[in-house]
């Protein structure tokens, strides 16, 4: 007698949610509405006999089977998703496939990836700069980049690098804070803040013991880029991020608006999906990237102009 499943849409629907906690960001992963997500789960929770979830007015959780219940179903998902990766020739010509934050794509990524397709020129690379969570083997992604204190139980994590945060701005901007010594004062400027960045102007000004600056006040923007786009266009001080910003260092168009330089308590890891090593190109990304990753290193540690 066939085994009687529940709707496999509506499992779907249940494992996003069930990973994201949130029925509206499980709904833009998978290109669906919101409510469509929430009937397919009602849908699946009647069928079931069993609630899944507990619906409060700041959001979802699972309750303690629908907890015990997503176990199972994003073991089969991940099953379903390695037995089809391991089809003959189901993956000859797909891309790698790569998730990672949108201004380490830009300002790091792809200004190196030339190298990489160099080495593979007939292999293409699929680069994903959405803000969502990524679940492997699940969403075909082969790797992710992603910033973090320490590695996650239960992947594959490998340290790439840390960041220096230095605050950066405008030259014009720079000038202007100076006094009648010619020493700029920190404490007049306008700080632009990361919303969504684990460190931001706290983390700094404590690891340097910088007072009588407000680390609240300011501008606020939601993506590093967009912070160093404010600072170039002298709106204020960013927390500048090396590697990140070593370009805008480079050219001139920002310039350090402090002496002092911290490492960041957060590293760059490289999340690697559990077949990386069956493909033989993605064996060569890693490695490139990896290398890549090395170098960083040595590019900062080439001197960042201090005030003058």
């Amino acid at each position: 007698m066939p085994l009687r499943l529940p709707p496999l849409p509506a499992l779907r629907f249940f494992e996003a949610a069930g990973r994201h906690q949130s029925f509206k960001l499980a709904a833009a992963e998978l290109n669906v509405t919101p409510s469509a997500v929430s009937h397919g789960i009602v849908g699946l929770e009647e069928a079931l006999g069993v609630e899944l979830f507990v619906r409060e007015p700041r959001g979802i959780s699972l309750t303690a089977t629908g907890a015990d219940y997503l176990s199972y179903v994003s073991e089969a998902f991940s099953l379903i998703a390695i037995g089809t990766q391991r089809l003959p020739n189901h993956r000859a010509n797909r891309p790698i496939a790569l998730s990672c934050a949108p201004t380490f794509a830009s300002r790091w990524l792809l200004p190196r990836l030339q190298g990489f397709r160099a080495r593979w020129p007939n292999v293409d690379v699929s680069v994903d700069t959405s803000h969502r969570q990524v679940g492997f083997p699940v969403d075909g992604f082969d790797f992710a980049i992603r910033l973090s204190r320490a590695p996650v139980a239960g992947t594959a994590w490998t340290r790439l690098f840390g960041e220096e945060l230095v605050p950066v701005c405008s030259p014009a901007y720079l000038e202007s804070l100076r006094d009648e010594h010619g020493t700029p004062l920190l404490h007049n400027a306008t700080l632009i803040h990361v919303n969504a960045a684990s460190e931001d102007w706290q983390a700094w000004l404590e690891a340097t013991g910088t007072d009588k600056v407000n680390p609240h006040d300011g501008l606020r923007v939601d993506t590093i880029q967009l912070a160093f786009e404010a600072a170039s266009m002298g709106l204020g001080v960013a927390l500048g991020r090396r590697p990140l910003v070593n370009r805008d260092l480079e050219s001139g168009a920002l310039v350090a608006a402090a002496f002092d330089t911290v490492d960041s308590a957060t590293a760059y890891w490289l999340v690697s999906a559990e077949d990386a090593e069956r493909r033989p190109e993605l064996v060569g990304f890693r490695q490139w990237i990896l290398a890549e990753a090395a170098q960083v290193s040595c590019d900062t540690s080439a001197n960042t102009d201090a005030p003058q």
